[in-house]
């Protein structure tokens, strides 16, 4: 009878010995990558998201209530809670209290896009060399469009704008209030939705970043009027070359004679 042959008491037996891998082995197997599971609160929003934004779902549009979303979904009522915050957050919803109330689309308009860059604008500190060369690179754009589209009634807001602007007088602040209509006038004008949104939130902050007393001073005021008039002028000719060269002239000399007068490197 032949003994098995002893080993060590913490020697593997042969047969439970871990299975060694050549290096070529190692290069030829599969290899995974560390996987992140979405949030259920994230997949819901999305879908909803999805269906708001593809047109599914029209403006004021009422989801279930929560809790046949829950039953629909097979989602706890936190998740199901949360993802409406979500999609509350980013304006696509609008949550009404009591009894008539519950989630309402809300499809995103000109507004929201204005909102949503005066806040990235003012969030992250955006330089106003930045928010100029913008300004410069857009507003001649909108005017060339408005040369090409504008209505009776365009023309009706941008002379009422202007009135306003040349009665302000020494009103500084309504004076401020005046040139953004008249810049967001003309951008209507064009009927550019994106174009729209954008000189919105850059008007505001422009706003925020010109109230100053030693740079509105009345020769300031003046020549920002005979601008208007002239910008005006080549809208309701319908000259979209002369309009645009005309707002690049008043933009591009605004920003330079603000820079004169004001060091701050971002609003």
């Amino acid at each position: 009878m032949v003994r098995p042959k002893r080993t060590h008491p913490l020697t593997p037996h042969p047969d439970e010995r871990p299975e060694t891998v050549s290096p070529s082995e190692q290069e030829t197997t599969p290899r995974f990558r560390t996987l992140t599971v979405p949030k259920a609160s994230d997949v819901l929003a999305n879908e909803v998201r999805e269906r708001i934004l593809s047109g599914e779902f029209g403006e004021g549009t009422a989801l279930p209530p929560e809790r046949q979303l829950v039953e629909q979904t097979g989602l706890s009522r936190a998740t199901v809670r949360e993802a409406l915050r979500i999609l509350e957050v980013e304006g696509l919803l609008e949550i009404r209290p009591g009894r008539g109330g519950g989630a309402f689309v809300h499809r995103p308009g000109r507004e929201s896009l204005a909102n949503t860059v005066q806040l990235v604008i003012r969030g992250q500190g955006i330089r106003l060399e930045a928010l100029h060369e913008t300004r410069e690179a857009i507003e001649p754009a909108c005017a060339a469009l408005a040369a090409r589209r504008r209505t009776e009634r365009d023309l009706e807001e941008l002379d009422a704008a202007h009135a306003e602007l040349t009665g302000a007088g020494a009103d500084v602040q309504r004076f401020l209030r005046a040139n953004v209509r008249w810049h967001t006038a003309v951008a209507r004008a064009g009927g550019n939705e994106l174009l729209i949104g954008f000189m919105s939130a850059l008007s505001r902050s422009i706003h925020a970043a010109t109230d100053l007393e030693t740079f509105l001073d009345v020769g300031v005021r003046e020549l920002t009027a005979r601008a208007h008039t002239r910008i005006t002028e080549a809208i309701r000719a319908g000259d979209e070359a002369a309009a645009a060269r005309r707002m690049t002239r008043h933009v591009c000399g605004f920003a330079a004679a603000a820079a004169e007068v004001d060091d701050r490197e971002s609003i």
